[in-house]
């Protein structure tokens, strides 16, 4: 696994406003080594041996087997191919001298770092009953001569990962990236019930498996929060990392990071490419159904409001935002207000006319916000006719305890008028 490391600090808040921004060309040099060597599980059998040449039976070498052997299991795991190799360490294909239980090909991952085992090690202990994790089988060290190797027997994924998949089978139709994405939420929102954080959610880390079934591995960076801010932001994909904390804006790495990088991956799925950039104006271009485009925005979008744990995605996910019901207010005095949509009049108008009536204008909702006025609704929004950025914040609002008043466009002028010719 290759991670950036960045320098500790305490956490700053900030917004990420899906800019896109190219990150830093050292880092994406730093990256690269990643994108050319990670193919861990690609679906390759072992290489049958190459016929033998007329009259070369007494020049070939025979070929040598290598094997190692697991003192927590006593099983002898024989290494086939060498499938991937990179920071993570390296990963043949291989089988065991003992079935018992185990599946006829597997993975065998040697590293000489002892952390991200020990991370792997503990988490897959964890997730042991997670159907959609990754499955470590045995765990074991080794001595290879002078030095000691840290190995993982792991479920073969037969299909690759993520992003190999994705080149073969290109973009998916939005049922299975629904069905998908909400196997990968079960394993982290087992995770984040249990005060842990993945960081590292990239399409090398999710892995495509028998029934072209996607399970989430590679816990190697993964760790534990002792409280709800989150842990220092040390070590991460930089290309899929939130924008703010990949340029240092934001140094804490909270739960709701980890949903960003769930965004991209439906993003990816949908798209059938792991490399173009997500930008705000993008998503309502997104091949799927305006529900599912709210869901991604905000996924992506502004740090604060983004779901805060993977639970809350999950029940995003099953149930659609209920659209907004308009309301009655008796008066503007005192009310702060915002606007949205296309007004009957122009929208400096309607701000002039909002403070004379004694209104607060602000630019956009908040919890503050008493009254939205709602113009007709404009069809390239985010999520359609019905998914303005202002009125996915109000029913998030009003999720957390906080209701905003819907009036429409005839009611305004109606209280406007009326305070004038009161006054």
């Amino acid at each position: 696994m290759l991670i950036v490391q960045s320098s500790p600090g305490d956490g700053i808040r900030g917004d990420n406003q899906l800019d896109g921004t190219t990150p830093l060309p050292q880092l994406l040099l730093l990256m690269a080594p990643r994108t050319m060597t990670r193919t861990a599980t690609a679906a390759r059998p072992p290489r049958p041996p190459a016929p033998a040449r007329p009259g070369a039976e007494h020049t070939a070498k025979p070929a040598v087997l290598l094997t190692v052997y697991s003192s927590e299991s006593g099983r002898t795991y024989q290494l086939h191919e060498l499938i991937g190799k990179g920071g993570f360490g390296e990963v043949y294909l291989a089988t065991s001298n003992r079935r018992d239980g185990l599946p006829a090909q597997i993975c065998v991952k040697i590293t000489d770092r002892l952390a991200p085992w020990l991370r792997e090690s503990y988490f897959a202990e964890l997730l042991g009953r997670e159907p959609r994790a990754l499955r470590v089988l045995d765990r074991f060290v080794i001595a290879d001569g002078a030095r000691t190797r840290y190995c993982l027997a792991m479920e073969y994924a037969m299909h690759g990962d993520l992003g190999a998949w994705l080149a073969r089978k290109g973009p998916q139709p939005e049922r299975l990236v629904r069905r998908e994405i909400a196997g990968i939420l079960a394993v982290l929102d087992a995770l984040h019930r249990g005060q842990a954080l993945h960081r590292d959610l990239t399409p090398f880390n999710v892995f495509v498996c028998e029934h072209e079934q996607l399970k989430l591995g590679d816990f190697g960076i993964a760790t534990h929060q002792l409280t709800r801010r989150g842990v220092t932001a040390d070590a991460f994909n930089v290309l899929n990392a939130p924008t703010e904390i990949a340029w240092g804006k934001v140094r804490r790495w909270q739960q709701r990071d980890d949903i960003y990088q769930v965004g991209l991956i439906a993003v990816m799925l949908l798209r059938g490419d792991i490399a173009s950039p997500i930008r705000s104006r993008d998503v309502r271009r997104l091949p799927c159904s305006d529900h599912l485009k709210e869901v991604i925005h905000r996924c992506l979008g502004v740090r604060g409001r983004r779901y805060e744990a993977a639970g809350e995605l999950m029940t995003a996910l099953q149930h659609a935002r209920t659209a907004p019901q308009f309301g009655r207010v008796q008066s503007l005095k005192g009310k702060r207000l915002s606007f949205t949509g296309f007004l009957s009049h122009p929208r400096s108008e309607a701000i002039a006319a909002a403070r004379r009536a004694g209104a607060i204008v602000q630019t956009k909702p908040g919890r503050a916000t008493d009254v939205l006025v709602r113009g007709r609704p404009n069809p390239l929004q985010i999520a359609g006719a019905g998914g303005g950025t202002k009125l996915i914040e109000i029913g998030r609002l009003a999720a957390k305890g906080h209701p905003v008043t819907v009036i429409g466009d005839r009611q305004f002028w109606r209280l406007v008028r009326r305070r004038r010719q009161a006054g």
